[in-house]
């Protein structure tokens, strides 16, 4: 993956980006006119408008950023079909903030019904590093539109690293047993990314705003490019109908980073919270 995001890569993506197994090449442009291919609705209850979710980055000892995620409505339309607009915002803070800035955007237009993409931004500002990606995501032709103005061919209901975030939340976790694995397509850097998380177990946290009923996941991931082994990454999630990301902690090959849940608002259903 392209220059990880620090801050988005545990904020915007907590149960997904950070799961990218490896690349897959999409085989270059899309031949041809394809035809229109039908498009899904998605029946759930985790988010709605006017959430807003607000983490705190650790490294090592340090607090080094902050990342805020919220969700707006929007009076765009695309195909007929109505979006919500949500936007997650890395900075960084602190004593990280002197020698080494972050001013992460990302934003997202995805379907209120089916709860996948059409309309990706991201902006990246890291240490004087910038970079800049503008998809649009053609659902119902199975494509992708890129900055470069290249176009490629995807799965159904391809995601992006914002919208992925989403649409994890929609999944249905009251049966899981541990070992049972997740899959979401992910495109992302002019590939397509699987990523896959692994159920764990259920536990309680304990977070410096008191205890969450949580599950735990780890994401399935490429052993030796961040991570050392698959257990150094570990997601802990609302056990209710939000499954909001609480915590997630990371032994990394160059120290460790934790993120945790500072505050939220607008949430759909109560939280599991002791």
């Amino acid at each position: 993956m392209t220059r990880n995001s620090l801050f988005l890569l545990f904020g915007l993506s907590l149960m997904t980006s950070a799961m990218a197994q490896g690349k897959v090449q999409t085989g270059g442009p899309a031949p041809g006119v394809p035809s229109t291919f039908p498009l899904r609705t998605v029946e759930h209850s985790a988010f709605k408008a006017g959430e807003k979710l607000t983490y705190v980055l650790h490294y090592g000892f340090v607090n080094a950023g902050e990342a805020v995620i919220e969700l707006q409505e929007s009076d765009l339309m695309i195909q007929g079909r109505k979006m919500l607009r949500a936007v997650g915002k890395g900075r960084s803070v602190g004593a990280f903030n002197t020698f080494y800035k972050v001013d992460d955007h990302y934003e997202t237009y995805f379907d209120r019904q089916g709860v996948f993409p059409w309309i990706f931004i991201r902006r990246v500002n890291e240490g004087g590093y910038t970079f800049s990606q503008d998809y649009s995501y053609k659902q119902h032709l199975h494509q992708v539109s890129t900055q470069k103005k290249e176009t490629h061919a995807v799965p159904a209901h391809v995601q992006d690293m914002l919208s992925a975030f989403y649409y994890a939340r929609t999944i249905d976790y009251s049966k899981a047993k541990p070992g049972d694995e997740f899959a979401i397509d992910c495109f992302l850097d002019d590939a397509i990314w699987p990523l896959k998380m692994r159920f764990v177990g259920r536990e309680t946290v304990k977070l410096r705003g008191g205890k969450y009923r949580c599950m735990k996941f780890q994401p399935v991931v490429q052993e030796g490019r961040i991570f050392k082994a698959n257990d150094d990454l570990n997601v802990w999630v609302t056990d209710d109908a939000n499954h909001i990301p609480v915590l997630a902690e990371a032994k990394v090959l160059v120290g460790s980073i934790k993120m945790e849940l500072s505050a939220y608002e607008g949430l759909s259903n109560p939280i599991a919270k002791e």
